[in-house]
């Protein structure tokens, strides 16, 4: 079974990643979400066997170092293109959850020749003014009070009440966000809440292949802001999870999976 190697290996600026799979197979890179670490995608990883797979820990996240300036969409787009070329990637599919799918479209504005296609997983987009305040008001919750000031009420609207009481994905999740350095997590939180206006409708538009996904009740990252992310990239495909929350990719992995795949095989 494919996993993530215990032995991490490092680039230059301290980002902390993996590489697996063969040399010369269709390239994927997987961005993990707020909080969270490249562990994420471990359950995942089976699927992509015969894929080159690229996973990595975002500035200040798992065992990657602090981001060596504020933090901001373009920084973090940065670090991935630095990441690229430190392994010999030229080009490859970016998969991104969440601020992740935030990651992915700036790098697709900023590095487009390094795209190839793009998966938007459980990204926010347009929240509307009222959201938009609730969503900065967090960010600031956390900047004052600390990384774990807003978890609790998160998890429920991550996960869906039977997880929560049966699995360990809450632990998991906890740890995780208590390895993130706490200065990082306050200018990503940041990222995550006020990034998002540089993505509406951008001049010029994100112009690759996309598949854009989300859960049928995800209150943060909702079916109607995947609907518009869609809009805004000629061709893109939308695909609606049932019934899931947040981190639907934790509870049921293969309903991210297989879409995936299918899209790759489509755009390889």
């Amino acid at each position: 079974m494919w996993t993530i190697p215990q032995v991490s290996e490092f680039a230059l600026d301290g980002t902390a990643y993996d590489l697996i799979g063969p040399e010369g197979a269709p390239c994927v890179v997987l961005i993990h979400g707020l909080g969270l670490s490249r562990k994420l995608w471990e359950a995942h990883l089976p699927a992509f066997a015969g894929h080159r797979v690229l996973l990595y820990d975002l500035y200040g996240h798992g065992e990657s170092a602090p981001p060596p300036e504020a933090a901001s969409l373009a920084v973090f787009a940065a670090q991935l293109d630095g990441l690229m070329a430190h392994v010999g990637m030229a080009q490859g599919h970016i998969v991104g959850f969440s601020i992740g799918g935030m990651i992915n479209r700036r790098f697709a504005l900023d590095y487009a020749g390094r795209v190839a296609s793009l998966v938007i997983l459980n990204s926010p987009h347009d929240r509307g003014e009222e959201a938009q305040a609730q969503v900065e008001a967090r960010a600031r919750l956390v900047r004052e009070q600390g990384a774990f000031s807003t978890f609790e009420a998160a998890l429920k609207r991550w996960f869906t009440p039977g997880y929560l009481e049966n699995s360990d994905g809450a632990e998991l999740v906890r740890h995780w966000r208590g390895q993130v350095d706490a200065e990082s997590y306050a200018q990503t939180a940041w990222v995550l809440a006020h990034g998002v206006r540089e993505l509406i409708a951008p001049e010029p538009a994100v112009d690759v292949p996309a598949l854009v996904m989300t859960c049928e009740n995800d209150s943060g990252s909702t079916p109607a802001m995947s609907r518009d992310i869609a809009a805004e990239i000629a061709g893109a495909e939308l695909m609606i999870v049932p019934e899931l929350q947040h981190l639907g990719l934790m509870e049921e992995p293969d309903l991210f999976t297989g879409p995936i795949l299918e899209f790759l095989r489509k755009v390889t």
